[in-house]
């Protein structure tokens, strides 16, 4: 039976506080304001003193409205109706459509038990060399991608849903801007990957609790589609946001701040999404990659800093480009060896030689004199940039292997590379 009260003991921002028993922790609460009615979360039990999170916002609510628990937490419609569709961050159409309302499942809930995964070690392909070749994305992995502010990390989600070989895109966007929702939407649209992709969008103008609530309705969908033997593919962005979203609600109950004002829980709130990445043993599979900005391009910042601790690697982007030191992928290893036989080989030569050209760089400023090697590492450089890093390349991995040969053919000698003959008798392009 639900439990009805009509009266609020204070209302702070969006939280408001009332007196009541027998309530669970992530709890729904409907409150019915002479404005209409809205969602609320349990998010704090203090004996009867229970918060709860409005999602509309406390604007328009007084102490004298109604406040409905509803016995169940926060639920998701599930079915193949959500391709192709966008939803905020209460679950309610933002495109127009109809609200779905079958087959409600919970969000929110654990990750898998570790008995139903199974290892990575399939590669999902973005055509996007720096990850492809250099950073392969594996099937079920984590992955953050650091970037700050004015980075197009948007553009590159977008170019990674359009390309990456997935059967199912979820995307979770918290504090967008109208003009970057606009852009993930016309570009899986014109791209032709809207039909195969759920979006759960929050932006800048919306409640501060909808943020929070994005990824576990992207992650609870990915799971249900996994079950249904998809690979599917989750985008985060951006997870700052989230956690920004955990700190301002944090703030207004009082919680005794942790580093920089976040939560103490911080490092779990994070982990408990990333770890629904997974591989289930003779079904489908959960990707994740969630774009993390660090304010003042500060990795030690306590977003980023715990985030490197759940994830299996990391992608940096900066300068517009994904650079090749410090972005790792953890897990490559798994699957650099199934793809094609030189591809461990032709990787590590042309990261050993792109770190000589740097140095080479940084002579070239203090004035040293250039010698022959030292023009043929600049050469070098400058292609690797231009027709592997560049975001705009697309090129499928056995391109850009094809490529990479090209690169070192044009720069140098066959005994200049520092590799096997195995290779170099077989791979090395003929002039």
């Amino acid at each position: 039976m639900n439990k009805v009260f009509n009266r609020i003991e204070s209302i702070t921002g969006n939280v408001i506080t009332v007196r009541a028993e027998g309530v669970r922790y992530h709890e729904l609460a409907q409150i019915t304001t002479r404005f209409g009615k809205s969602l609320a979360e349990v998010n704090k039990i203090d004996g009867d003193l229970i918060s709860l999170q409005v999602f509309a916002g406390g604007q328009g609510v007084s102490t004298g409205d109604e406040v409905r628990f509803l016995g169940r937490e926060m639920r998701i419609s599930f079915s193949d109706d959500l391709l192709g569709r966008i939803f905020n961050g209460s679950g309610e159409p933002r495109d127009k459509g109809p609200a779905l309302t079958d087959n409600m499942k919970p969000i929110g809930g654990p990750s898998v038990n570790p008995t139903k995964r199974i290892l990575a070690d399939r590669m999902m392909r973005t055509n996007i060399p720096m990850i492809d070749m250099f950073n392969t994305l594996v099937v079920s992995q984590k992955l953050p991608i650091f970037s700050i502010s004015g980075e197009p990390y948007n553009q590159l989600l977008a170019r990674i849903a359009l390309q990456a070989e997935a059967d199912v895109i979820v995307l979770g966007g918290m504090g967008l801007k109208y003009d970057d929702f606009l852009y993930f939407k016309d570009e899986l649209s014109n791209g032709g990957a809207l039909g195969r992709s759920v979006m759960f969008i929050h932006t800048a103008s919306d409640p501060t609790v909808e943020c929070m609530m994005i990824p576990d309705m992207a992650l609870a969908v990915a799971e249900q589609f996994a079950l249904q033997d998809k690979d599917v593919l989750v985008l985060l962005t951006d997870m700052t946001n989230f956690a920004d979203a955990m700190k301002e609600i944090a703030i207004t109950q009082e919680q005794v701040p942790s580093n920089r004002g976040y939560p103490g829980d911080l490092y779990s709130q994070l982990a408990s999404r990333y770890e629904k990445a997974v591989n289930f043993a003779g079904s489908g599979s959960v990707t994740i990659l969630a774009v993390t900005t660090m304010p003042g391009d500060d990795v030690t910042h306590p977003v980023p800093d715990n985030t490197g601790y759940i994830t299996e690697g990391q992608y940096y982007l900066k300068g517009g480009r994904i650079e090749p030191f410090g972005s790792l992928s953890r897990l490559k290893q798994n699957v650099n060896n199934k793809t094609r036989k030189d591809h461990r080989a032709l990787m590590d030569a042309m990261i050993r030689l792109y770190s000589s050209y740097k140095e080479t760089l940084e002579k070239r400023s203090m004035g040293f004199a250039m010698t022959r090697w030292d023009d043929k590492l600049l050469k070098y450089g400058q292609l690797f940039e231009n027709k592997l890093m560049d975001l705009s390349i697309n090129l499928s991995l056995e391109g850009a292997l094809d490529m990479g040969w090209e690169i070192l053919a044009d720069c140098f000698d066959k005994d200049e590379v520092g590799m096997k003959s195995e290779f170099t008798d077989e791979f090395w392009p003929t002039k």
